[in-house]
């Protein structure tokens, strides 16, 4: 496995993916995103960068979900690949990579950076996609614990779907 942005011609690199994906059974993905989680904070970018393309293979809410896990896991062991995190999900074609954009920072209270939060949720605050106003809401609501105020703020300067409103007015 590559670790730390080493890389050792690939001859390491971690991918439970390729054929646990390509069984059928479900829980064939399910294990490959928990091999992932496991050793997410030792994953280097562009193990991560690597991943990606399971994201839309054969998604779903929950397992892009658990994806977002692996992600935000090695986020919060690498403080400082938050933008290049954000940019491999960011304005994507697949909305489930925006859904991961948009909730990458779930975990990050006090850490969250609300331009990156921001600029997910104005890319896709018009769509009707189901998946991507709970997420909006989702991420406003667990950054509600941190900051009301801020979403508070937000809530009345940006004018979202009822949907992701009430999601992220649940604690305030």
């Amino acid at each position: 496995m590559a670790g730390g942005g080493q890389d050792t011609a690939g001859a390491d690199r971690f991918d439970p993916g390729a054929e646990l994906y390509a069984r059928p059974a479900r829980e064939y993905q399910y294990v490959a995103i928990d091999l992932a989680l496991a050793v997410a904070p030792r994953l280097s970018l562009d193990d991560l960068l690597a991943l990606r393309p399971l994201v839309t293979e054969k998604p779903w809410w929950d397992t892009v979900d658990a994806w977002r896990g692996v992600y935000g896991a090695a986020l919060a062991h690498h403080q400082d690949w938050r933008g290049a995190l954000y940019g491999m999900f960011a304005e994507r074609p697949a909305m489930w990579e925006r859904r991961i954009a948009i909730t990458l920072q779930l975990m990050e209270k006090a850490n969250t950076d609300r331009g990156l939060l921001t600029a997910a949720i104005r890319y896709d605050r018009l769509t009707d996609e189901f998946f991507i106003q709970k997420a909006i809401g989702w991420a406003l609501r667990q950054y509600s614990k941190t900051d009301p105020q801020w979403v508070r703020d937000f809530l009345a300067e940006q004018p979202l779907s009822r949907l992701a409103t009430r999601e992220a007015s649940k604690f305030l």
